[in-house]
């Protein structure tokens, strides 16, 4: 029974020879098959050649430090709050005296990880952080063979102390913020 109460138009049109034995259906699939052959190839060797990437692309994670090579993170929680595949977990602990000079805050993220088989690389996490500690590069999660490689803690997170090697993240960024970022009166950019 119809829950519409609509009566349904049948048509009941007959095929014709050409539509009954399906030739120049075959032929125009077999037409869109051949010019696929000389078209321009749209992938890439990518061990010898490299793609090119967007400045915004959105890669492997990276957890910067301040000016003093003191880590942004004070495990806030926001970020984890606001990933929507819940890949990241941290622990909070609370900085030792002595140790002002590794962490930013009087609490820090003793324990960081991000589960690379999890994220979706929404960069949520990014758009949460109150202190501007994570970002999202523009290199590539290497893929491995097992799981527990793909599970990043501190150890790979956390740019280097040295500045030469920083992961350099202003093209991640508006105008707005970096003009923002100049004035050092603020507290949040001490």
């Amino acid at each position: 029974m119809n829950l519409s109460n609509r009566s349904k138009v049948v048509s009941n049109k007959k095929m014709s020879f050409l539509e009954r034995i399906y030739l120049p259906a075959v032929l125009r699939g077999m037409w869109i098959t051949l010019s696929h052959l000389f078209r321009k190839k749209t992938t890439v060797r990518y061990p010898e050649v490299k793609r090119e990437f967007s400045d915004i692309y959105r890669g492997k994670h990276v957890l910067k430090r301040d000016d003093k090579g003191r880590e942004r993170c004070t495990a806030c929680g926001l970020c984890a709050v606001a990933c929507p595949a819940e890949a990241i977990t941290m622990v909070a602990a609370e900085r030792q005296p002595g140790e002002e000079h590794l962490y930013r805050e009087e609490k820090y993220a003793s324990v960081y990880e991000i589960n690379m088989l999890r994220c979706i690389f929404c960069g949520m996490c990014e758009e949460a952080c109150p202190k501007e500690a994570i970002f999202l590069t523009k290199e590539l999660v290497p893929s491995e063979y097992e799981r527990d490689l793909l599970v990043y803690g501190k150890d790979i997170l956390v740019e280097p102390a040295d500045p030469d090697k920083r992961v350099d993240i202003s093209k991640r960024q508006t105008p707005e913020v970096l003009e923002f970022k100049k004035n050092k009166k603020l507290r949040h950019n001490r």
